[in-house]
């Protein structure tokens, strides 16, 4: 697939509902996924789909209630594109909220390699 493919594909699975299946569809096993520095109860970086699959039970698990997500995009400029993620989110011991992050991936081969994450710290 080329990039604009996967950029597409992301989008319209995760706007379905299927983030689950997101990553088995269309990361490479060797993917790579980085925070934002400082971000708490997260290392800055995971190496491998193994230790992504860890970080998202990790993520899954400060969560109570997901009441759903809304991705904007995707904005493809040659093996990089992005896209805006809107969840509406509860977090344990928090009060509903909408929360907002920008999210930019490379792909090679027709895969996701990396993944990056922008939103506020703090």
């Amino acid at each position: 697939m080329t990039t604009q493919e996967v950029a597409n594909k992301y989008v319209e699975m995760c706007n379905a509902g299927k983030m689950d299946e997101v990553q088995a569809a269309l990361y490479a096993d060797n993917a790579v996924s980085i925070e934002m520095e400082g971000a708490q109860g997260f290392p800055q970086k995971v190496e491998g789909m193994e230790a992504i699959k860890v970080k998202g039970e990790h993520w899954q698990g400060m969560v109570e209630a997901f009441h759903g997500v809304k991705v904007e995009g995707p904005v493809v400029a040659g093996d990089h594109f992005s896209c805006a993620l809107k969840m509406d989110i509860t977090y344990k011991g928090q009060e509903r909220k909408n929360d907002e992050e920008i999210a930019m991936f490379k792909v090679k081969d027709g895969k996701i390699v990396s993944e990056q994450f922008f939103y506020p710290v703090g």
